[in-house]
């Protein structure tokens, strides 16, 4: 199942705009900025299809009854690029256990390879997972970075959480991860070009954010 927030009017469409328009986009605190409101919107908005347990509370007047997570979600975040993203998950998910991997493409190819030694992460065996990463492009990296977490358990659930996404990423994803999963997107856009960018999307996250890579 993919969710897309700009199939509805929202505040998504503004910060969107922010992060493509080639001229505002040279703010680089602002870039930043929008990219950890939207990482707050989408952690809100995954949410709501979590699990929830009745908890009670005694407020100063009287005490009453409300629900709350049953169990953190474990966030997962591919760097660099998915840092500032990651950001707004982790402050709303403020009690989550976290992960960190490295993944790259080999430039001039399609193939991804993963860094071992930036891989960081908790068990995830039976957990809810959210695996945050910008842009899908080929879907490529996503899908070997499952392969190396399923080492440290297979989530019951993977929430793969993303800015950008291109068809072409979504259909390899959905052909791909046999673990329960649903993909959540801020937008799809029209393309991958012979690179494999995404059309029109909005550049590299990750230089934007950071700065350009030597």
């Amino acid at each position: 199942m993919t969710h897309n927030l700009t199939e509805q009017y929202s505040i998504v469409n503004q910060f969107l705009l922010e992060l493509r328009d080639k001229n505002i986009q040279q703010d680089r605190m602002r870039f930043r900025k929008n990219m950890e409101r939207l990482g707050e919107i989408m952690a809100y908005e995954i949410s709501k299809k979590l699990a929830y347990r009745k908890q009670s509370v005694e407020t100063p007047l009287n005490k009453m009854e409300t629900v709350i997570l049953q169990n953190q979600p474990v966030l997962i975040t591919i760097l660099r690029a998915g840092l500032v993203y990651f950001q707004g998950f982790i402050n709303l998910f403020d009690k989550s256990d976290c992960g960190f991997v490295g993944a790259y493409r080999i430039e001039g190819s399609d193939d991804i390879t993963i860094n071992l030694e930036y891989l960081a992460t908790p068990s995830l065996e039976g957990k809810e997972v959210i695996l945050i990463d910008p842009m899908l492009a080929t879907g490529r990296s996503i899908i070997r970075t499952i392969q190396v977490l399923q080492k440290h358990g297979t989530p019951s659930h993977i929430h793969i959480a993303t800015v950008i996404s291109a068809p072409e990423g979504i259909k390899h994803i959905e052909e791909n991860v046999t673990i329960p999963h649903t993909l959540w997107t801020c937008a799809i856009d029209e393309r991958l070009d012979h690179q494999f960018y995404i059309v029109p999307g909005l550049g590299d996250a990750g230089d934007l954010s950071f700065g350009d890579k030597v």
